[in-house]
This record gives structure tokens, sequence and C-alpha cells, in this order.
């Protein structure tokens, strides 16, 4: 059964007028053009908010955990001052000076007769007796004097 047109109507309608009853194929593709646009922009809005981050892990920084939580507060605060720092951040090399400091620590430890670790609260008493090391002058090992009979 054809659909009868309204009497006022043109004989010839454009394709995308529907008769009454029908589904408008227009407007289903356009609200899932719609949906579809609208997913690709938050995907993209959330990759890059991700940027600094994923930046900083890629390159193993020590600062990566500063920039996860500085891009999460500019997502849920909305001050892109946060993603901005992030991003510097993410860039930039902080040196690593607690790997140096522990290398000096240990070998200060060392130097002092202390095992390395152990810290300043368990070095011997006075007068207690402490591991000998041998003497380092000028970067060189001491030689150490053996009796002539070769016993050690």
């Amino acid at each position: 059964m054809a659909a009868s047109l309204h009497t006022s109507a043109p004989h010839h309608l454009p394709f995308f007028i529907t008769p009454s009853g029908e589904t408008d194929a227009l407007m289903v593709g356009a609200g899932v053009g719609l949906l579809l646009i609208v997913m690709a922009a938050g995907l993209l809005f959330l990759r890059l908010h991700s940027l600094p981050e994923r930046m900083a892990h890629k390159s193993k920084k020590l600062q990566f955990e500063v920039v996860a939580v500085l891009g999460l507060l500019s997502l849920f605060t909305h001050v892109h001052l946060f993603w901005v720092i992030g991003l510097l951040l993410a860039l930039i090399d902080i040196p690593d000076f607690g790997g140096a400091l522990s290398r000096m620590a240990g070998s200060l430890e060392r130097l002092a007769g202390i095992s390395p670790g152990r810290g300043a609260d368990d070095v011997p008493a006075a007068g207690a007796p402490v591991e000998q090391q041998p003497e380092v002058a000028h970067g060189h090992i001491a030689p150490v004097h053996l009796p002539a009979d070769g016993r050690s």
C-alpha cells in the first residue's frame, strides 16, 4: 500500500523526506555520525591529557609520578596550568642526585670501617675493635706487607 501524499505537497519530493510511518534514514545516520564524532573527540581529549604521562613513562623519568598527578589534577580541575607544568617536567631531565649521594655514602662508610648500609647508629663504640681496611693514599691501595716466612 503506497502512502498517500498530502494534497498540497508537490508530486516530486526530495529523497530525505520520508512518508509518515517510515524510518527516517537521514536522521538515524546523523545521530550515529554525531555519536561517533563525540566519542572520537572524547578519546582525543583524553589522549591529549595523558600525553605528558606517556612521555615521562616512555623515557623512564624519575618524576613520572609527579607528572601523572599533575595530569589528573588538570583533568579534574580544568586548570590547564597543571598540564603545562606536567608537560615541561616530562620534557626535562632532572639529575639523579640520590644515586650519586648513595655511592658517596657507601664509599665513606667503607673508608670509616662501617659495613655499607648499617648507618651511624650501628657504629662500634670507642675502643671496640674495628675491622682494618687497607690504607688508601691518592686513590691507590697501599701495599700489604707480609712476613718474610710467607705466613699471613
